[in-house]
């Protein structure tokens, strides 16, 4: 039986299914900082931030509740997994709670499902270790169903933390279709992360509908001031 569809009644409750994107290449150090400024002030899940920004930004967000997540073989996932498992693991030191890891998408496309749940589990130990959450992108616009499903089916077996759509860096980003799938085919205690063109208050809602319960966006200024005009909550 799949978890019950919970929907935002409040600024407040959709700002605590947000993860905060902070993942362009050029981002500099002002752009951090006012990411980080903005997380903290709509109380957002987390930011997810460049590995490179992990320990800026466990600086920046000392004393609020935002967690620091990083991206871990992004955005291809054809990194080695020796490298993948470092890269976390210097993620984890410099503070990050939540990793966000590409797959492998050359063996997903050749159906090597072994290879790739035996390259998460060893980054999903080390995530669980440590007291952090491990959230397994698919970049489910690159990938057929059956390849989908399947991946789905043998992460559900480790258990993972998340399943999520896209890196937002693929030809295309989350769908409701994609969501559906993911949270149709993962066990109920697999979460499901929509990521990639979530811009409007509309399309947050419908994911979430859809059976998302974490949204991967950078447009949180534009959500989160439609959410205050949506429930007509102060700012």
């Amino acid at each position: 039986m799949h978890p019950p569809v919970i929907l935002p009644t409040s600024p407040a409750e959709l700002a605590a299914l947000i993860d905060h994107a902070l993942l362009s290449p050029t981002l500099r150090d002002a752009e951090l900082q006012a990411g980080c400024a903005l997380a903290a002030k709509e109380k957002v899940a987390s930011v997810c931030v460049r590995p490179c920004s992990v320990a800026r930004a466990k600086k920046l967000l000392q004393g609020s509740t935002v967690k620091v997540g990083t991206v871990i073989g992004f955005p291809q996932g054809g990194h080695h997994p020796d490298i993948k498992l470092a890269e976390s693991a210097r993620a984890l030191a410099d503070g990050a709670t939540e990793l966000d890891m590409v797959i492998n998408l050359g063996w997903a496309m050749d159906g090597q499902y072994a290879e790739i749940t035996q390259e998460v589990a060893r980054i999903l130990e080390l995530a669980h270790r440590n007291g952090a959450l491990l959230k397994v992108i698919l970049e489910t616009a690159k990938l057929p169903t059956e390849t989908k499903i399947e991946i789905c089916k043998y992460l559900g077996n480790i258990p993972i933390d998340f399943v999520k759509t896209s890196t937002g860096y693929a030809e295309g980003g989350a769908t409701i279709e994609d969501v559906k799938l993911l949270r149709q085919h993962s066990p109920a205690a697999v979460q499901v992360k929509a990521s990639g063109g979530i811009r409007t208050l509309e399309q947050a809602l419908a994911f979430i509908q859809a059976g998302a319960t974490r949204l991967g966006t950078g447009s949180t200024e534009a959500l989160m001031n439609a959410a205050r005009s949506h429930w007509n909550a102060p700012a």
